[in-house]
């Protein structure tokens, strides 16, 4: 069953993609996913480039740089709001679980987590937040987070020109289902990231297995 205040959001992402003023509230949603926002821009993002193949990579440079731009408010919420604002944020989101595994594994992989972010379901606000939580070094989440999020938008820009519409389709009938599983995979992305890499030492995957157990 479809909640209806994701539907609600959902269909007004929707909307934008048709508005005169669609690549500003392309900015606008990459800006504020990567912080709060619960939609991502994807959708948006993958109409637009539908509707003009020419501008894709335009359309996708322009998520690109907003959303690393929101990253950096993600990474101030969690460096130092943390306990006023991020923990209800993230229990609003339904990441307050995957936050102490998202910690542990940032803790001992750093930037890798954030590049490898872009072929896993792992929320980027989980990793802004939790970036700026643990004091990552600046620089280098910056870089990593161009490197992410480039790779994570030119990939669904490329998906939706060619199989946009049966994508949409999906999306529309099956939103909370969708949303669902996006939850579930949250974890599995971190496993994801291991295997990208080219494997994982044991002991670290006990310890971030644990840790979802356990204050961050």
């Amino acid at each position: 069953m479809i909640m209806k205040p994701l539907r609600g959001l959902y269909d007004w992402t929707m909307e934008k993609a048709a508005h005169p003023h669609a690549m500003g509230w392309l900015a606008l949603v990459s800006f504020v996913e990567a912080s709060f926002f619960p939609v991502p821009p994807h959708p948006l993002l993958g109409l637009m480039c539908l509707a003009e193949p020419k501008k894709a990579v335009k359309f996708a440079m322009v998520a690109t740089l907003a959303s690393v731009a929101g990253g950096l408010l993600g990474y101030a919420i969690g460096w130092g709001l943390y306990d006023t604002i991020g923990q209800d944020l993230l229990r609003w989101l339904g990441l307050s679980e995957s936050f102490p595994v998202a910690a542990c594994y940032l803790r001992e992989y750093g930037v890798e987590i954030l590049i490898v972010k872009g072929a896993t379901p792992i929320p980027f606000k989980l990793l802004t937040i939790t970036a700026g939580f643990i004091g990552m070094a600046l620089v280098p989440f910056i870089l990593a987070s161009i490197v992410s999020r480039s790779i994570s938008f030119m990939i669904v820009g490329v998906l939706f020109r060619l199989f946009g519409a049966p994508i949409k389709r999906f999306i529309d009938k099956y939103l909370g289902l969708v949303t669902v599983g996006f939850v579930v995979l949250v974890i599995a992305g971190f496993v994801a990231v291991a295997y990208l890499d080219g494997g994982e030492d044991q002991a670290t995957a006990e310890k971030c297995a644990a840790a979802a157990t356990q204050p961050a």
